[in-house]
């Protein structure tokens, strides 16, 4: 069941500080023994006694990101009330506790903090941008709880208190760079949310760029949730790109394909690759702006799986046939059932033997079956890249032959040993 939000315990002042205070250590902190759990002692009050398990849901259904975490939230619940009606997790049945991450990293880190702190939830499942992310880290790391993030992001980082079942950079951005330098597409212009993810996905394209003979020709960025592209529209169209890789996040991405529409430009004069646009976000772009654009993503509606028919035949009989799904809303569907196969495989609730079961765990998920990598808590995944319908759906029109291992560091790319050196 769902719980109001009440007064915080904590103020955002003093979480803030201490996230972002401690949010620049992006590799596995010190908090890691030798076999790669946590170490950190830091006491649980979860309560594993009775008939039910509490975990947290944390998503932003107010402000800027709302257009896209709201489906997120939907699809956690479904899975928990698959879960519930399958017999629960270890027999218990999953009693929700929900936060409003309200677009803002500070709020992010209070309310993940309230989750474990108060309402005393054995997991979380949620946030979106790095920024919120990067909030929550230290949070999760010093009261040693356990985030299953469902968002792909730019990589550079893995946490013992974090699973990552989004994509990271090997699984979307490289491949979406691949798909265009294939299709002689080598002179971009990037743009992107003036954020954490835009910035360092921005700085790997550009370290591929120079080892793949590309040329970036202009880098813009806009507040989080700006409505204005005026200038950086009028930037493109001067650079002679040959196509935009797009980074915006939330609604921003209505205006800025807005005013690209009205210097004319179309999907066949000046293609757009974006790599935070799913379905959901098309429907609030307008599709007759964004018809024929590319994205890069893992997972597409129009995936043909028995798996996936299911998920989507669900979804639309719970929130509405006229409702999309997504790779985010898809990630975090995955993210609640891997959680219950690691349980179900330690045995147990505990932080830590979870931790040691992770490694293997797998998932027939919409997507394709997905494996957890134990030493860096990402999943394997299989890229994809889409083209937008007339429908607002989204074809596939390119994938790897089979799932993609995640290298969030991209240590096996040697073009990106600075990149990785300096993150």
């Amino acid at each position: 069941m769902s719980r109001p939000i009440v007064k915080q315990a904590f103020t955002v002042t003093a979480v803030t500080a201490m996230a972002f205070a401690l949010a620049s250590c992006t590799r596995a902190v010190d908090a890691t023994s030798a076999d790669g759990t946590a170490s950190n002692t830091a006491a649980s009050c979860v309560d594993t006694s009775g008939d039910s398990i509490k975990i947290g849901f944390i998503n932003s259904l107010s402000g800027t990101m709302a257009i896209s975490e709201t489906t997120v939230n939907q699809s956690l619940h479904m899975a928990a009330d698959e879960i519930n009606a399958a017999g629960g997790v270890l027999g218990k049945q999953l009693e929700i506790s929900e936060e409003d991450g309200a677009s803002e990293p500070a709020t992010f880190a209070e309310r993940s903090q309230r989750l474990i702190q108060q309402e005393c939830v054995a997991a979380v499942f949620g946030g979106w941008t790095s920024a919120s992310r990067k909030a929550m880290l230290p949070v999760f790391e010093g009261n040693n709880s356990l985030l299953f993030y469902p968002v792909q992001y730019e990589g550079m980082e893995s946490s013992p208190n974090i699973f990552y079942t989004g994509a990271t950079t090997n699984q979307q951005i490289i491949p979406a760079l691949d798909y265009l330098r294939e299709n002689g597409l080598n002179r971009l212009f990037l743009v992107g949310s003036d954020y954490v993810f835009p910035r360092t996905a921005n700085s790997i394209i550009k370290d591929y760029a120079e080892a793949n003979g590309m040329e970036i020709v202009g880098e813009d960025y806009a507040p989080l949730g700006s409505t204005d592209f005026t200038t950086i529209a009028n930037r493109m169209r001067d650079s002679n790109a040959d196509a935009v890789f797009n980074t915006l996040n939330g609604d921003s991405n209505v205006a800025f394909f807005r005013q690209y529409n009205s210097l004319g430009f179309n999907a066949d004069t000046l293609p757009v690759m974006s790599v935070s646009i799913a379905e959901e976000e098309v429907g609030g772009i307008g599709t007759a702006n964004i018809e024929g654009q590319l994205v890069a993503w893992d997972y597409y509606q129009t995936i043909d799986t028995p798996e996936n028919e299911a998920f989507v035949e669900n979804f639309k009989d719970l929130y509405g046939q006229d409702k999309v799904t997504s790779d985010p809303m898809e990630a975090a569907y995955t993210s609640l059932y891997l959680w219950k196969e690691m349980v179900e495989k330690a045995d147990s609730f505990d932080v830590a033997a979870i931790q040691a079961a992770a490694d293997g765990t797998t998932f027939d998920a919409p997507e394709g079956t997905v494996v957890v990598d134990g030493d860096n808590h990402h999943i394997s995944k299989t890229p994809r890249i889409g083209r937008i319908r007339p429908d607002g759906l989204i074809d596939t029109i390119w994938e790897t032959d089979s799932p993609v291992d995640p290298d969030p560091y991209l240590s096996s790319y040697d073009w990106a040993k600075t990149t990785a050196a300096t993150s």
